[in-house]
């Protein structure tokens, strides 16, 4: 079917696949790539709107001719009266021409100096050095709005996810319940103790009638609202800054057949730069414990008699059970850190850094067993952000994954910020799996707190945001957005007030019976670097 006619990369047509339930569908997919093995050729498939780990090569016959889309020709600057590069004119230059003329001629402009204008209509293009604004911190409702919010969360859509603005009764959050605009705090600002607008006690509230549907509703894959604090701007700092090389063709397209590491063996999700002559490999081995990567088995073998570790390089700051953590110094431990940036691209579509490593320090999480400390998932974070990032980037490993590491490895996150006194959140973006971890983590350690408050004095338990912030040390944005995620604050006889309805306490209930990795704080032994004070990390 497919060698009828001649298919070549961007074209676009169905392809057959099996979905979550094994059964057959045809999503739209567009061809990356065509290779000829051993007389048969192989398409390399992107199914459009579907993530890129899915992406894989197919035989001709999962492909739908019937429905071949070929890619649109770029159309050629056609030629004004015979000389090449001119484009034949138009109305609308003609009129856009003559104002330019006249603009130029102008003697007494109207307002101000007269500039000039630039014949062509250029998209706004932001400066190499802008940094991206942090996200505002929305406001409570005013006092006008307020009269009109409900006592209890309105039912939740379980078909949609709405972003922060399409919640009307919590659109924006004020202090003293006057309407004030949303200013974005300035980037490389300094935290301050209290921050306007959350400072003012909020009740919490428990009916026995539940009054909204299940909060545990996970948002869609992609769903990454203004809520999330997304940068709108490429960022220019940190391990996920904006790299163009990654639209390349090549980047598009996993590299890495098949990964050997210890007793697992892991096929890719993305491309990761490891050296030319390794990906045309069926299998690349890497040593369990430095990471190094080899072409064979031999070599392998070989690099374990010579290889003394078992554990990761560096400290160990925390230990219980058989769960331990070692902090790597992106600098001191180089070559490691390059090498585990290296495999952590394979299951990372946005990180773009593999090789400066000197501002960074790694968080290695580990399971113990008598060949020694094994690689369970990961986090690393800038030794000095000035946007209070607390992790760069985070990974559990396939094998481990949906085990409770994920959580495991942002509370540990947390923990460190706590002893260094500071709130912290990731960088942004988070890919989708990191988004709903988050979000899951942040829901039942809010919750966690306001379902252990007390009455005091017969009155209902308070709380405020700022609080709630500094025990948790979760930024002031993730708590806002998270109560609003969950659809608890609501405005009720001039106070704000948190509902919880039986719904959200049993389906808070059954998420904590089921976590049973937690970190103790008893065993971790860390004492935070001042890395302003050194001249060179």
């Amino acid at each position: 079917m497919a060698d009828s006619v001649e298919i070549v990369e961007g074209c676009r047509l169905p392809v057959l696949r099996k979905n979550q339930e094994h059964e057959d569908e045809w999503p739209l997919a567009e061809i990356l790539s065509v290779k000829e093995v051993s007389a048969r050729k192989l398409f390399y498939v992107h199914y459009i709107d579907f993530n890129k780990r899915l992406d894989e090569w197919v035989t001709g016959d999962r492909l739908d001719m019937k429905k071949l889309q070929f890619p649109k020709k770029e159309a050629k600057t056609p030629t004004k009266n015979g000389l090449p590069g001119s484009r034949p004119s138009s109305p609308e230059r003609e009129v856009r021409k003559s104002l330019d003329l006249n603009q130029q001629s102008a003697t007494a402009p109207s307002r101000g100096k007269t500039l000039p204008t630039p014949k062509r209509k250029v998209e706004p293009v932001p400066p190499v050095t802008q940094v991206p604004p942090a996200p505002p911190v929305p406001s409570l409702p005013s006092s006008a709005e307020a009269s009109q919010a409900s006592v209890f969360p309105a039912v939740r859509d379980t078909n949609t996810f709405k972003s922060r603005e399409d919640h009307d009764p919590i659109a924006s959050l004020t202090t003293n319940g006057n309407a004030r605009r949303i200013i974005p705090s300035q980037p490389g600002r300094k935290r301050k103790a209290n921050c306007g607008g959350t400072d003012e006690m909020i009740k919490v509230l428990q009916y026995n009638k539940p009054q909204s549907a299940s909060v545990f509703l996970p948002p869609p894959e992609d769903s990454q609202d203004s809520s999330d604090g997304i940068p709108s701007a490429p960022r220019m700092t940190g391990s996920l800054v904006s790299d163009r090389s990654h639209d390349d063709i090549v980047t598009r397209m996993k590299n890495i057949e098949c990964i050997e590491l210890g007793r697992h063996r892991l096929k890719p999700w993305y491309f990761s730069p490891y050296p030319q002559e390794l990906t045309t490999l069926p299998i690349l081995y890497l040593c369990e414990f430095c990471l190094k990567y080899l072409k064979s088995l031999k070599c392998l073998q070989r690099h374990l008699t010579k290889c003394n570790l078992r554990h990761p390089p560096g400290n160990e700051i925390y230990r219980k059970g058989t769960i331990s953590f070692f902090e790597i110094d992106g600098r001191k431990n180089k070559t490691y850190s390059q090498n585990l940036c290296l495999l952590a691209k394979c299951f990372l579509d946005h990180k773009t850094l593999y090789y400066d490593t000197d501002p960074f320090l790694f968080y290695v999480m580990t399971e113990y067993d008598s060949k020694g400390f094994h690689i369970v998932g990961y986090f690393s974070k800038e030794k000095e952000s000035t946007e209070d990032y607390n992790v760069a980037c985070i990974l559990t490993l396939p094998p481990y994954q949906r085990r409770g590491y994920g959580k495991l490895l942002i509370e540990f996150s947390y923990e460190l910020s706590k002893v260094e006194g500071k709130t912290g959140t990731p960088e942004k973006p988070l890919s989708d799996l990191g988004l709903l971890s988050y979000r899951s983590y942040w829901s039942q350690t809010i919750l966690e707190i306001l379902m252990d408050l007390k009455p005091d004095n017969g009155e209902r338990p308070q709380i405020t945001i700022n609080e709630i912030s500094e025990i948790t040390s979760v930024k002031k944005e993730d708590v806002i957005s998270t109560l609003q995620y969950l659809n608890l604050i609501n405005y009720y006889k001039g106070q704000y007030i948190l509902t919880l309805s039986e719904d959200i306490v049993e389906g808070h209930e059954r998420a904590m019976q089921k976590r049973h990795l937690r970190i103790d704080s008893k065993c971790l032994h860390f004492t935070p670097k001042d890395w302003s004070k050194r001249g060179k990390w």
